[in-house]
């Protein structure tokens, strides 16, 4: 199972204060466990939400709002991709995560496997599997 390691926004990640020469050295083992343990898939940090936007959808109308996005307490600063067995494993992870404050929510990614067949017909959840496969 594969689940994904949510970091929540702060004002200072919004304001784009950079981490602590400390707390970059500490994430650094920490990628370094992960990885040697053989569960990190993808790690990476997430720039403020001034430099991106949204799009939303009504129908065939697209909507793009750009940043910065009021709710800093429902943005993403960054994020982890690890395989792990359990939800309870992937929890086990994200506590180890060196942070002296913030929040790490944690979700499982859905797999092809999750879709039913009269959802996801056969031949095309092979099509998708062997894309997911294809990027690694």
């Amino acid at each position: 199972m594969r689940f994904m390691m949510i970091v929540k926004a702060s004002e200072d990640s919004e304001a784009g204060v950079l981490p602590s020469k400390e707390l970059l050295a500490a994430m650094g083992k920490y990628n370094e466990e992960l990885a040697k343990a053989g569960v990190l898939l993808a790690a990476d940090g997430l720039q403020a939400s001034s430099k991106g936007a949204r799009v939303s959808f009504s129908g065939a109308k697209r909507t793009v709002t750009d940043g910065p996005f009021a709710e800093t307490k429902e943005l993403i600063a960054g994020f982890w991709i690890i395989q792990a067995k359990s939800l309870d494993e992937a929890v086990e992870w994200a506590g180890r995560v060196p942070f002296e404050e913030g929040e790490v929510e944690v979700r499982q990614v859905q797999e092809v496997s999750d879709f039913p067949a009269d959802i996801l017909p056969p031949e095309d959840a092979a099509r998708e599997q062997a894309l997911r496969d294809a990027l690694g």
